[in-house]
């Protein structure tokens, strides 16, 4: 009866579990959803013109801030979420020769991928760690790294804007 009374418990322990990754995984997704929304209102209010401005030198561009965030979503969602190789390593864009219409495309198309990745995650891998410069990150701390890397940059990118004297787009949270 001890028995059976435990393998119960460990049951429902598990199914919970087991809910609770898919909760996390279905509000990273939708996290992201929204982030692609603001960043691609982001990307939008400045003119094609616009996209070469650095507010100082040895700054990214306005363009480069946005292909460097896209970059990295391909990155972190193919190498670490997905563990496949990354897309971009055998067709990594030429941020040179992309006006603004090349890099809103590209925004998109790195935002859904990292979707797609996070819809098919297997939510058993989670706990699996990979190395990274001081140690070990697991799936878990790479979904938040790919949202603070991303709001990182798109804070840059509000500064930008701002002074450029124009005023952001209202923002799109959760």
């Amino acid at each position: 009866m001890k028995i059976s009374f435990t393998f119960l418990f460990l049951m429902i322990s598990s199914i919970s579990f087991s809910q609770d990754n898919q909760l996390l995984i279905t509000s990273h997704i939708k996290k992201l959803q929204n982030a692609k929304k603001y960043t691609l209102s982001i990307a939008s209010t400045l003119g094609n013109e616009q996209y070469e401005f650095k507010p100082m030198k040895s700054e990214l561009s306005f363009k480069e801030q946005l292909v460097h965030l896209g970059e990295n979503i391909y990155w972190l969602s193919s190498t670490y979420i997905s563990e496949i190789p990354n897309p971009l390593s055998t067709n990594k864009p030429d941020v040179k020769k992309m006006d603004k219409q090349a890099v809103l495309i590209f925004i998109d198309e790195a935002y859904e991928y990292a979707i797609s990745a996070l819809s098919k995650l297997d939510t058993n891998t989670l706990s699996k760690e990979f190395k990274w410069s001081n140690g070990n990150l697991n799936k878990f701390q790479f979904l938040n790294l790919i949202q603070d890397h991303q709001s990182h940059h798109v804070g840059q990118l509000i500064v930008y804007i701002r002074l450029n004297d124009v005023e952001p787009p209202k923002y799109i949270g959760w």
